[in-house]
């Protein structure tokens, strides 16, 4: 069975996320660099820094507060942020030497982000306003003396080319660690999607079947009825014949399990499960649904073995779960006509259901297929619905099936349901 899609958050929250610790690596970096800069005796303006810096820790504080009281973040939200940031980088630029500053490179960092993370029409608008601003801030900028040549040590220093060789290493770092987990978050979202589009498609086909089934339900009741009135006649004709009646009276039974089955179809459509009153024990539930297939395969041998120790809780009778019993019971003995095994054990939590048949097993090709809707095994003698249904009805109840080859031949079919979504508390 597939499994279900994982339960993940909004991709722009995670995002929004990796914003802030960026951010925080960002004002890290420039606090350093400033301190360094301090350090060689090189004079910084300090309340314009102060300003640029302690705008960015406040975004970033109100970012903190905004992602532990609220779970929704917009592109919107995010875009904003982002030119909280580019304003931030400008005021600072522009007094600490303009587009001479060796740390411009950090323009490129919000703009990555806001390409990996918002659509198409806000990535431009960021890339144009960072643009913008880099662009005047070649012709209007405070500049600073002693930038480029310092002297440590009796060695020449380029201030100007460490900062750059300094920006493009942290810049590369920051990109390699950030973006990827931005694009991940974005794929983990794309294949939480590609997963809601598959439930949709099987819910879809689902109900599709289902309204075939009514319709077909409707239409076959007719001639079920017909044939019944004819075999009751013919039964009356072949009263002094005990051979042919006895080979008639199994066509009345099929006829009669058939008009049964419609009546479900038709009664019931829709209905997950009965109410509480109309609870069997699950010993009982099982009993029942085993002799309505043995009702249909009188032929074939079903050896049964429930084994329940001393409980035997009372669940929901859901016809549709029945129904899946009988399908798996149906492939069983269409590979094994002969002799089927059941096996039935449960516990508190549990129940597990193991059929065996004693056929050719499964190819390669037909356990990549099998689940697919109108995939049949049985050379054409199938509509190949019976597994692909079964999975649904279990899926709804949490259950699990799993088919595997037996290396002494056949196939052994195992059923997993957790109890408490049946059971019905006293």
């Amino acid at each position: 069975m597939k499994k279900p899609f994982p339960n993940l958050e909004n991709p722009t929250r995670r995002n929004l996320q990796r914003l802030f610790l960026l951010r925080s690596v960002m004002v890290a970096f420039m606090l350093a660099a400033t301190l360094t800069l301090f350090y060689l005796n090189i004079p910084l303006p300090k309340l314009p820094i102060a300003f640029a810096v302690g705008g960015m820790l406040l975004l970033n504080v109100m970012t903190l507060l905004r992602l532990k009281k609220f779970s929704n973040v917009t592109d919107q939200e995010l875009l904003l942020q982002l030119l909280g940031d580019l304003i931030a980088l400008t005021v600072l630029f522009y007094f600490t030497g303009g587009y001479s500053n060796p740390l411009v490179w950090m323009y490129l960092l919000p703009l990555t982000v806001a390409a990996v993370a918002l659509k198409r029409e806000y990535a431009w608008l960021l890339a144009i306003i960072a643009v913008s601003c880099y662009s005047t801030l070649v012709f209007y900028y405070v500049p600073l003396s002693h930038l480029h040549m310092h002297y440590l040590a009796g060695k020449s220093l380029d201030i100007h080319l460490v900062g750059m060789w300094l920006g493009f290493v942290v810049s590369a770092g920051i990109i390699a660690f950030f973006v990827t987990r931005i694009g991940q978050s974005l794929r983990d979202y794309d294949q939480m999607m590609a997963s809601i589009r598959e439930k949709s498609l099987e819910s879809e086909r689902a109900l599709s079947l289902g309204t075939l089934a009514t319709s077909a339900a409707h239409e076959l009741g007719t001639p079920l009825a017909t044939m019944a009135v004819i075999s009751k006649e013919l039964a009356q004709d072949l009263a002094n014949q005990p051979e042919q009646l006895q080979q008639l009276e199994i066509i009345r039974t099929q006829i009669g399990r058939c008009k049964e089955i419609l009546s479900s179809i038709t009664n019931h459509a829709g209905q997950s499960r009965a109410d509480a009153g109309h609870g069997l024990m699950l010993s009982q539930f099982l009993q029942e649904a085993i002799q309505r297939w043995r009702d249909t395969r009188p032929a074939t041998e079903l050896i049964v073995d429930l084994n329940n120790g001393s409980n035997d809780p009372l669940i929901f009778t859901d016809r549709t779960l029945s129904q899946a019993i009988q399908n798996l019971l149906d492939n069983a003995a269409d590979a094994s006509p002969e002799r089927v095994l059941l096996n039935a054990s449960w516990d508190n939590n549990t129940l597990k259901i193991q059929i065996r048949d004693f056929g050719n097993g499964l190819s390669d090709e037909v356990k990549k297929q099998l689940g697919t809707p109108f995939f049949s095994s049985k050379n054409g003698n199938g509509m190949g619905l019976g597994v692909y249904l079964t999975e649904i009805i279990l899926a709804k109840f949490g259950g699990t099936l799993t088919l595997s080859n037996q290396s002494e031949g056949g196939v052994l079919t195992v059923v997993k349901l957790p109890l408490h979504k049946l059971r019905i508390d006293h």
